[in-house]
């Protein structure tokens, strides 16, 4: 049987749970992973990355586009209380653990099972997403599209990708469909890319 992957929806290997704890954005963040979920053994590079030097600020509306296990949008909800952040995937083992792990960090986020936006109506202030490069290009550029339709005027895509691995693709899309795009953080192989929604992209 071939295995899926973490961005199918169902898994069907065995849950073996594990803990691991990381220091993220000035708060020690403990997270629940597992296998069928991505980045299990520890905080990948490019989640990091995103969390200590993406853009936010206070009283933002967040969405954690593609939250795994939810390391992202638990380590801003935790350095920035006063956000609203939504966190989606579509792996229904992710949401599970999301929603464990926001418990587990005493915060209180919004978990939702989506396939991309298909669920999610809300517009935000920020998106954050380590898109998942696995599953192919036109996965991740649908994402970016149809982002712009869920992003306040003046508000922010932030994309980490792999500078070396089709980081120069995902930048021309956002640039197509924004209109802009700019490299605020390097590290590790990776790079933050970031667009704006300026008032005249409708």
């Amino acid at each position: 049987m071939k295995m899926p992957h973490y961005f199918h929806k169902k898994q069907n290997s065995k849950m073996r749970v594990q803990l691991i704890t990381d220091n993220l954005r000035g708060n020690e963040i403990k997270i629940m992973t597992s296998s069928g979920v991505f980045s299990k053994k520890r905080v990948d590079k490019g989640s990091k990355l995103l969390i200590e030097k993406g853009v936010m600020g206070n009283g933002w509306k967040v969405l954690d586009l593609g939250c795994g296990s939810g390391v992202v949008g638990i380590a801003i909800k935790k350095a920035f209380p006063e956000n609203d952040v939504v966190q989606s995937d579509i792996n229904e083992r992710a949401i599970m653990l999301t929603k464990k792990n926001a418990k587990l960090n005493d915060v209180k986020t919004i978990v939702l099972q989506s396939d991309g936006f298909r669920k999610i109506k809300s517009k935000f202030d920020v998106i954050l997403l380590n898109p998942p490069q696995t599953a192919g290009k036109d996965i991740c550029f649908k994402l970016i599209e149809e982002s712009k339709k869920h992003i306040v005027n003046n508000g922010l895509l932030q994309v980490v990708v792999r500078s070396q691995k089709g980081g120069k693709q995902i930048a021309t899309c956002m640039e197509n469909v924004f209109g802009n795009v700019e490299t605020i953080a390097r590290g590790g192989g990776y790079r933050i890319l970031i667009s704006k929604k300026k008032i005249s992209n409708y």
